[in-house]
């Protein structure tokens, strides 16, 4: 990389940490540190919850998929609309619109008050550890990238450098930080993709034409995909907007109910079609450009042989002139920074408030706990880059984090908001069993029924396990009675 490149990487790079040290002196305690002062608007959060969803991961992983599937790839974040838009109509009404919630910080708390403690404990544990690996795996994403942009770059080096910066930054600045940022690397990403990454890209590999000669037509198409790949994406992404504690961050941090569904329809709608479309391109050059031999220079001579979420990279490395270079490269790195520090901040929080909190009371006010907050979310950091050390693939790691947490959790919390029967006997065995099942299938067991994932098979023993729990072992009452009680003026009934 040229060094007015380099330069312009390494200032975007101070700048972040410049960032996260002037909110490091701005926050009071857990309000701003873990849902960003409770008075966000809806543009700054939409805008931060894609910048999550989407993020490094999804965006090295979206020119993999471009590599391998060509446009088909879009789906996969078709998911993430459907998703998006599923939670704003029903999740978020019963979340936001409900005063308990009107102080809380993590998303078991939710389980806390339809449940109890103990299902919040396990549900946080789930929590938090799913979230460590879905921050490996944007670290790995950025290195990833730098090592396929920097010359002489190995990629445990790249993970050490990408992994400081992310965590020193989140440690330092927190969600209020995160969300502001979040804004200014989706307009950097943004920017990037549409004015300099795309267009460079699409002439430099020769057009419509040359692209068409280079590849295979299915690549071209948007049906080069097979049905239990569309069952895999939906069961594994959809789900997550239920769940995702990063997301329950940003319910909390809104100012009404109203503002938080439109965060989630705006959202969606950057998923898909904008991202998805743009993401898939990228790979699909990149797929050109290697069928062309522009990558011979670098090693990569056989096609067959290249990872494919290493060909995003190789393609910007050749084709970006100085100057535009590091633009870009600060851009993708703008988008893994934006979804690692979430999901830092969301692993911190579940271990500070769902798992040290069970064990003892956390005032969450003042110096001590923010300075404890940010000990913790260190430590958590220092566990994700080691775990990012020990994986390859960027959209494994991440779909398999994503996976751990829906098997488990998914069903407890439907369950929870919209089945009154639902007790917490139920919702634990749910979680273990379903959460369990995903686990033990995708390490053990190398083909399933139908070729599904996994997490068909967990969320179906999950809902299993729920029903059947929550009929044997029922809770005396429940809130969900209460509720409906309070709306038809009529007195509880316990359950026998």
């Amino acid at each position: 990389m040229h060094w007015i490149d380099l330069t312009i990487f390494i200032l975007y790079m101070i700048g972040l940490l410049g960032f996260g040290f002037f909110f490091f002196q701005k926050n009071e305690g857990a309000d701003d540190y873990y849902v960003g002062g409770r008075d966000m608007n809806s543009l700054h959060i939409g805008l931060s919850v894609v910048a999550t969803d989407v993020g490094g991961g999804f965006s090295i992983g979206l020119g993999g998929l471009g590599f391998v599937l060509g446009l088909s790839g879009s789906w996969m974040l078709f998911t993430g609309l459907v998703g998006a838009w599923l939670a704003a109509v029903f999740l978020i009404p019963k979340v936001k619109g409900n005063r308990v919630f009107d102080k809380a910080y993590t998303f078991p708390e939710v389980f806390k008050y339809y449940f109890n403690p103990h299902v919040a404990l396990v549900a946080g544990i789930i929590s938090a550890v799913g979230y460590a690996g879905f921050t490996s795996s944007q670290i790995l994403a950025g290195a990833k990238l730098a090592n396929g942009t920097f010359a002489n770059l190995d990629l445990q080096t790249a993970l050490i450098i990408m992994g400081t910066v992310a965590v020193l930054y989140t440690v330092l600045g927190g969600l209020k930080a995160v969300i502001y940022t979040d804004t200014i690397q989706w307009a950097i990403l943004m920017t990037g993709l549409i004015f300099i990454g795309i267009p460079v890209s699409y002439y430099a590999v020769g057009g419509w034409e040359a692209i068409q000669r280079s590849v295979d037509p299915s690549l071209l198409t948007i049906t080069n995909l097979t049905w239990q790949r569309v069952v895999y994406w939906g069961v594994t992404i959809i789900p997550i907007w239920f769940v995702g504690m990063t997301l329950y961050q940003r319910i909390y941090a809104c100012n009404d109910e109203q503002t938080a569904k439109r965060a989630w329809y705006l959202a969606g709608l950057f998923e898909w079609p904008v991202m998805a479309f743009m993401g898939v391109s990228l790979g699909l050059f990149a797929k050109v450009a290697a069928a062309q031999g522009m990558f011979d220079y670098l090693g990569a001579a056989n096609i067959s042989e290249t990872d494919p979420e290493t060909g995003l990279p190789m393609l910007l490395r050749t084709v970006l002139p100085v100057g535009l270079m590091g633009i870009m490269m600060s851009a993708y790195f703008s988008a893994i920074l934006s979804t690692a520090d979430s999901c830092l901040m969301a692993a911190s929080g579940n271990v500070v408030s769902d798992i040290i909190g069970y064990f003892k009371d956390v005032d969450h006010e003042g110096d001590q706990f923010l300075r404890f907050s940010q000990v913790t979310t260190l430590i958590i950091g220092a566990v994700a880059l080691f775990i990012a050390t020990t994986m390859t693939n960027v959209l494994d790691l991440m779909l398999y984090s994503y996976a751990f947490m829906v098997s488990g959790l998914f069903v407890p919390i439907v369950g929870a908001l919209y089945w009154q029967k639902s007790s917490s006997a139920g919702a634990i065995i749910a979680m273990l069993a379903g959460g369990g099942t995903t686990v033990y299938l995708e390490v053990f067991v190398e083909q399933l029924p139908a070729g599904l994932d996994a997490n068909v098979f967990g969320i179906t023993v999950s809902a299993v396990t729920f029903i059947a729990g929550s009929l044997l072992f029922p809770d005396s009452s429940t809130p969900q009675q209460a509720e409906t009680a309070e709306r038809n003026e009529q007195p509880v009934n316990p359950q026998v």
